[in-house]
């Protein structure tokens, strides 16, 4: 959920570094500019860059998809999952930057850590604090809640202390994100399982976009990208199927299949175009554009996944933070 190299949910933009030296890592998006000089400001705008606070848009769709397929409607119990998605996220950010300081002040040396702005054992606490802080309040939505939080949290800890770069480490993504979802569901209904499909889909286009992602550097085969653009397309045609099949929710109104559908085209539009490019050209700009793509993708996603549970309130709601996302990107970069 909180990967620095690869890097499935944080877009790229083309921003130019402020330094020569610091260069877009895999799935990074350029430094956005210089921040204030010294003021009060200025340790403010190194947390937000430090915790990537932008990056949170792609957070709480992840709750409202869990919680739509349960077939009830959000209720407080998924406030505090998504305050507890939200506290878990940040945790990563603050721990990914603390585990890759040797890394970053080579690299990135406008980082906050390596530029002194951050003190690394107040980012390392800081993940310590915001872990306690979403497990306490994924306990207070209940136990259920609480049981799929805590794996979340080794999970996330365990892909940026140890996972990030072994092969594993895609399949750790993925597993932070589909439990993401499934902490959404458990909190609002008490139960997982009508919601393992979302979960897996989700699971899934984060598990193409981290593949592909592992490419951006040096740019390499055709076959990922080429992978990640089928899986597209085939998580695309499942978006707008109409439910009714042995096993899933009956058919739905229109206006929620036609919204669905809608959200559909904007998922494989955001993630595919730039696949298909990648695909007929590996290089590094190309990849790293599809994977900022991905990123993107993961809302309408998100809220497709909702709509197709004819959750149509908390569709419209995560579709909404797309643009809210990219606007607040231009400010403080999300990587």
């Amino acid at each position: 959920m909180t990967p620095r190299s690869p890097r499935p949910d944080r877009p790229i933009t083309t921003s130019p570094p402020q330094s020569p030296r610091a260069r877009t890592t895999a799935g990074a998006e350029a430094w956005a500019g210089p921040g204030p000089g010294p003021g009060p400001g200025a340790g403010a705008r190194a947390w937000a860059e430090l915790l990537r606070l932008p990056a949170l848009f792609t957070v709480p769709g992840d709750a409202l998809a869990g919680a739509a397929s349960t077939g009830t409607r959000p209720n407080p119990r998924t406030l505090l999952a998504i305050a507890s998605s939200l506290c878990l996220y940040e945790a990563g950010m603050a721990l990914n930057d603390w585990a890759d300081q040797t890394e970053d002040a080579l690299e990135r040396p406008h980082r906050p850590l390596p530029s002194g702005r951050v003190r690394p054992s107040a980012a390392l606490v800081a993940a310590g604090a915001l872990t306690v802080m979403g497990l306490a309040l994924a306990a207070r939505a209940g136990r259920p809640a609480l049981a799929v939080a805590a794996p979340l949290a080794a999970t996330v800890w365990a892909y940026d202390l140890a996972l990030k770069r072994t092969p594993a480490g895609p399949a750790a993504m993925a597993t932070a994100r589909g439990l993401d979802l499934l902490l959404g569901a458990t909190a609002t209904g008490g139960s997982a399982r009508p919601a393992l499909p979302a979960a897996l889909t989700l699971a899934t286009h984060t598990l193409a976009v981290t593949t592909v992602s592992r490419g951006e550097t040096r740019g390499g085969s055709p076959l990922g990208p080429l992978a990640a653009l089928i899986t597209t397309g085939t998580l695309a045609w499942r978006l707008t199927r109409t439910p009714g099949a042995p096993g899933e929710a009956p058919s739905r109104p229109l206006p929620a299949d036609a919204l669905r559908t809608a959200l559909a085209a904007a998922f494989v539009t955001t993630s595919g175009r730039p696949l298909l490019h990648a695909t007929l050209n590996p290089s590094p700009p190309l990849t790293q554009r599809a994977v900022g793509g991905g990123i993107r993708a993961m809302i309408p996603l998100q809220a497709a996944l909702a709509a197709r549970s004819g959750a149509l309130a908390s569709a419209l709601l995560t579709a909404a933070l797309a643009p809210a996302a990219r606007r607040f990107a231009r400010k403080v970069s999300v990587t």
